[in-house]
């Protein structure tokens, strides 16, 4: 089918609607109709074809192109939104709700506000509800949002000096997890790998392919792994670099040193997926066990 896509902010995710008979250019207003009723919003993309079954149903219809009115409307109701807002706040403090109020959103057709807030747990907020809604006389709507979304909203700028990627052009979140960060060798250290948000950063997931293809042809740490200058253990690895940093007995003296090998210099003692040989990790004794004292009476590598 034909549709259109459109977007209702700045930086927010793209809807699908059906544009009939209009043909409105990017960056033109249309009033579209949604589950919220008429909603004033951009064109981002124009007429395309596209196939049904990549469509969340149902797509619904481009009413018409915004007026000059329509427009002159929307800008009041901006205006509405930042006086609601000094009035919800009022009436938290009021309450004395521990909820902190992050953004308000009218209807194009002034029949619901929408009250968006984070909170550390569940807040009754009922008698809010109530207390708004007499004084506005419309539909009242709290919803609670994570510190992820309240960073889009509010906007910021990251430790990379630009502005956030959420608040930028992320249309989405997608998750990201610690494995993420060990996989591309950054240290644990919360402050350098958390957004503004307190999460952990977005641009984190950009480079996970890069990594997820590179870390195939790397082995562990603490693998038997064979060099041109013998066997040896793998004590670290260079992931862009694709080298491998390897201890392994010296020619001459009881002695171990450490060298660089390109990762196709090097080949594994053991399949892929294997668990390693007793004795085979550094910081494991020969007994296996782990306890460093080589409960075999013997020595390690390592403590030579």
């Amino acid at each position: 089918m034909i549709i259109i896509g459109v977007r209702f902010k700045d930086v927010g995710r793209i809807y699908y609607f059906d544009p009939g008979d209009f043909d409105p250019p990017q960056g033109s207003a249309v009033i579209v109709e949604t589950v919220r009723g008429a909603e004033f919003g951009y064109v981002s993309l124009t007429r395309r074809e596209e196939d049904v079954s990549n469509l969340q149903q149902p797509i619904r219809k481009v009413l018409r192109l915004a007026t000059p009115d329509d427009e002159v409307q929307e800008v009041a109701n901006r205006q509405k939104e930042a006086e609601a807002r000094d009035t919800c706040q009022e009436k938290i403090k009021a309450h004395g709700l521990d909820m902190h109020l992050v953004d308000v959103e009218l209807t194009f057709d002034l029949s619901k506000i929408i009250f968006y807030f984070t909170a550390d747990g569940r807040v009754d907020f009922r008698e809010l509800v109530k207390d708004l809604a007499a004084t506005f006389r419309t539909r009242i709507e709290l919803r609670q949002i994570g510190v992820r979304d309240e960073a889009k909203i509010i906007n910021g700028v990251g430790i990379c000096g630009r502005n956030i990627c959420c608040a930028a052009f992320l249309d989405e979140f997608q998750p990201v997890s610690v494995k993420t960060a060990k996989d591309q060798g950054l240290g644990l250290n919360p402050t350098k790998i958390s957004g503004v948000c307190g999460k952990l950063m977005c641009c984190l997931k950009y480079e996970e392919e890069t990594y997820t293809h590179l870390n195939k042809n790397l082995p562990n740490v603490g693998e038997r792994v064979t060099t041109p200058d013998g066997e040896g253990d793998v004590v670290s690895v260079q992931v862009l670099r694709q080298t491998v940093k390897v201890a392994v007995k010296k020619k001459t003296g009881d002695g171990i040193e450490m060298n660089f090998y390109p990762v196709a210099d090097i080949e594994s003692t053991r399949k892929r997926g294997q668990e390693p040989k007793q004795g085979s990790d550094p910081a494991h004794g020969h007994c296996g066990k782990g306890c460093g004292c080589g409960g075999c009476g013997k020595k390690n590598n390592k403590q030579k």
